[in-house]
């Protein structure tokens, strides 16, 4: 069984479209990271500004000089020392931006004229106790992270689509004539296909995490990602999680999306004809539920967003509910996606054992 497996993923990743997509999406991580990072500009207010590695290092120094949990004395000092005053010219101080901690603080304290607006901690955060630090290089890996596992799991349905409809050329008669054939040659299919999906996961993941370690260090991972820029969408998750609790559950949905992406493709691998066949009707299904009109309030939805679309635009997943004051509904993704690739993997299985030779 264990050679099957070993030939099953040689001809997996000797495949060249294979090679040719991971080094693709690979190469895209690179590209968002640096350009990210490059494109970031921050100024002290006092002469000191810069982009790129300087911005970094500027931001990095005024959030080390504010960190620690927010108080109402901590926002008072920073709206004193950090907060343009723009009165005078007209300019509405909310969102003029200097450093991410500035923009932070002002957004949800400061009035338009870059004075306080009267709003305590706890009017804006409730009784949560926030952390306050560097966030913004791991939130800008968040958002990159989320648009590369989106090509990721297109990625995974152009490897895992040939696994079963490769075959059906004539090289299927030749496995299911054999005496494994419609058994453990099929079921080596199936390990494979999903041992495949983990590796590429594993590497893109490794890829993108290592290089903001490379671009940001580790400052900021036990803050909250509740104080930061309005421009980040990770905002919209309403519960008071750090950044490395908000990167370890994106890195737990890119493995179930990609379990969940396999299950769907290896159905379709087996049950079509044609490689691209195969292709589009996994990419169709792993679409329709984000076309799918629905309000984020209708019960139907909590089922909805645990497929594997969700998984990698994880914001909504995430947002559902937190379970017992420690969990967050996201982790339902694993239940969800280990009965998609049971099911994918015991049914496709059973299509090509079935498969007529001719």
């Amino acid at each position: 069984m264990k050679k099957l497996i070993r030939l099953e993923l040689r001809k997996i990743f000797s495949k060249r479209l294979t090679q040719l997509a991971l080094a693709v999406v690979l190469l895209l991580s690179a590209f968002l990271a640096f350009s990210t990072r490059q494109n970031k500009y921050a100024s002290d207010g006092g002469g000191n500004e810069g982009t790129g590695r300087t911005a970094v290092e500027i931001d990095k120094a005024i959030a080390a000089r504010y960190s620690g949990i927010l108080t109402d004395e901590k926002v008072q000092q920073m709206i004193s020392e950090i907060v343009p005053k723009s009165g005078e010219n007209g300019l509405n101080a909310i969102y003029l931006y200097r450093n991410t901690i500035q923009s932070a603080v002002s957004a949800r304290f400061s009035d338009i004229n870059g004075n306080w607006n009267g709003l305590r901690v706890s009017d804006v955060f409730g009784d949560e106790s926030i952390k306050i630090g560097y966030v913004d290089g791991w939130l800008s890996t968040s958002q990159n992270m989320t648009r590369v596992l989106v090509i990721f799991s297109f990625f995974i349905m152009m490897m895992i689509a040939p696994v079963f409809c490769g075959e059906y050329s004539g090289v299927d008669n030749i496995i299911l004539s054999s005496k494994y054939g419609r058994t453990k040659c099929a079921a080596a299919k199936v390990i494979a296909g999903i041992m495949a999906s983990l590796i590429t996961t594993a590497i893109v993941l490794t890829v993108n995490l290592l290089m903001a370690f490379v671009f940001y260090g580790s400052e900021g991972l036990d803050c909250s990602i509740l104080f930061a820029q309005l421009t980040y969408i990770e905002g919209g998750i309403p519960f008071n999680i750090t950044c490395g609790t908000l990167l370890a559950y994106q890195s737990v949905l890119a493995i179930t999306g990609a379990i969940g992406v396999t299950g769907i493709t290896l159905l379709f691998s087996a049950a079509c004809k044609n490689q691209m066949i195969a292709l589009v009707a996994s990419a169709a299904v792993y679409a329709l539920p984000l076309l799918i009109p629905m309000a984020e309030t209708s019960a139907l939805f909590r089922v909805v967003v645990l497929l594997p679309a969700y998984h990698t635009q994880f914001i909504s997943l995430m947002s559902v509910e937190q379970i017992s004051g420690i969990l967050l509904y996201a982790v339902w993704a694993v239940p969800a996606a280990l009965i998609l690739i049971v099911a994918g993997g015991i049914f496709s299985r059973r299509i090509f054992a079935k498969h007529q030779v001719l």
